[in-house]
């Protein structure tokens, strides 16, 4: 399904009824990496997945490769709020958001808290970008714009899953690698250099006053533990699941154990 944003297309699955549940992906994704979730878990809830700018089956709007804009968090955040709207959502919704997709859910919290009934922040940080993590963004926006998606993609995928998963879930790696190859060159560079400026959520923390349910995979490489744990000291009552044998993907890479962790959550919102 597909709205139009003005200058721009968002696609988006809305699968099941009840609770409205924001399923917001990471970089350098699409909505698909929600599928195991939009098979098992729209019985309970009414799953909402967009494909962010640039990103899937999403347009990414005029975009000049020469001297590119970044895609703030808050941008992606109003596009979700957009989407809402277009689908007349009154109640308020969870936000599930995974590694950039955590940024954009609490963008989201920020400028919209009282549309949220809960946050889901997987696999992600509150904290802005390092210098260095900064020239890192920018030298992906650089590499993106000379030769496309396919180096990123390539650098990306022994980051993203537990070490052991390249080898013992090749369907999966090859699937990640596929929805990789569907984010657009304009999608991201945009991303990278809005992730490059995002500010520290840090401070919103202690204000967040919805339930959260952190989850992070054991073996995560790109965002360590220490990240999550520190979140969970900084929200009131948030509740910290570590998935074993899971990566920088844990819905994908251990699906039953976040499902049902999903699902518990759910359970105590309602």
């Amino acid at each position: 399904m597909k709205i139009n944003l003005g200058d721009r297309e968002i696609s988006y699955d809305d699968r099941g009824s009840g609770q409205p549940v924001l399923l917001i992906h990471g970089y350098p994704l699409s909505r698909a990496m929600w599928q195991p979730q939009l098979e098992n878990l729209s019985q309970s809830a009414r799953l909402i997945a967009p494909d962010l700018r640039g990103y899937g089956e999403s347009s990414s709007g005029p975009f000049d490769l020469d001297n590119p804009e970044p895609f703030s968090m808050e941008q992606f955040a109003d596009d979700c709020a957009a989407l809402l709207d277009a689908l007349n959502i009154e109640q308020k919704v969870v936000v599930c958001g995974l590694s950039m997709g955590g940024y954009v859910a609490l963008a989201f919290y920020r400028k919209y808290p009282q549309r949220v009934a809960g946050l889901v922040l997987t696999a992600t940080r509150a904290g802005a970008d390092s210098a260095e993590g900064k020239a890192g963004r920018e030298k992906a926006a650089a590499l993106a714009k000379e030769q496309g998606i396919t180096p990123i993609a390539r650098a990306m995928l022994p980051k993203l899953l537990a070490p052991a998963h390249l080898e013992s879930m090749p369907e999966l790696a090859a699937h990640v690698v596929q929805i990789m190859h569907s984010a657009s060159v304009p999608g991201a560079i945009g991303a990278l250099l809005g992730m490059r400026d995002r500010p520290d959520s840090t401070p919103l923390l202690p204000q967040v006053a919805c339930p959260v349910l952190i989850l992070h995979g054991a073996e995560d490489q790109i965002i360590p533990l220490s990240e999550a744990e520190a979140m969970q000291r900084l929200i009131p009552g948030a509740r910290l699941e570590v998935l074993a044998g899971a990566g920088h993907l844990p819905n994908l890479e251990q699906p039953a154990a976040f499902n049902a962790l999903f699902k518990e959550f759910m359970s105590s919102i309602r």
